[in-house]
């Protein structure tokens, strides 16, 4: 199947630019949706996905709708969803929606590889 693939559904330019950044020192390719009403088109198009980041604020919808719709494609239903946002105080809600972990912003650099290490092996990371 080749190397990870992440796919980042994030507005802010420079949060999905870092977060692809720090991905590709860890040897995971990344595709990048900037708006809510380009996930469905790109997902279509992706031939396999390891790893979901998903900002939980988007100016047209929010990350639980997108969560939601994620969740309903079979191709998606088993794929980690880290929630990734400045918004730690929704931990509690994105724990309850059925995210698989909690990223929050600004990512830290030492910390990373090892976050993802564990996303990538199932295991469900939870750090604000």
């Amino acid at each position: 199947m080749g190397s990870p693939h992440a796919l980042i559904i994030e507005d802010n330019s420079n949060n999905s630019e870092v977060l692809a950044i720090l991905l590709e020192l860890q040897g995971v390719a990344s595709t990048n949706v900037r708006s809510t009403r380009q996930v469905t088109s790109t997902i279509e198009q992706l031939e396999h996905v390891d790893v979901i980041f998903l900002d939980l604020e988007f100016p047209y919808g929010d990350g639980f709708s997108v969560f939601k719709l994620l969740r309903s494609d079979p191709r998606y239903a088993a794929i980690p969803i880290i929630a990734y946002s400045v918004h730690i105080s929704q931990v509690d809600k994105v724990r309850a929606a059925g995210f698989q972990g909690f990223l929050g912003k600004p990512l830290s650099i030492e910390q990373f590889p090892d976050q993802l290490r564990r996303i990538l092996s199932g295991i469900a990371v939870w750090e604000v």
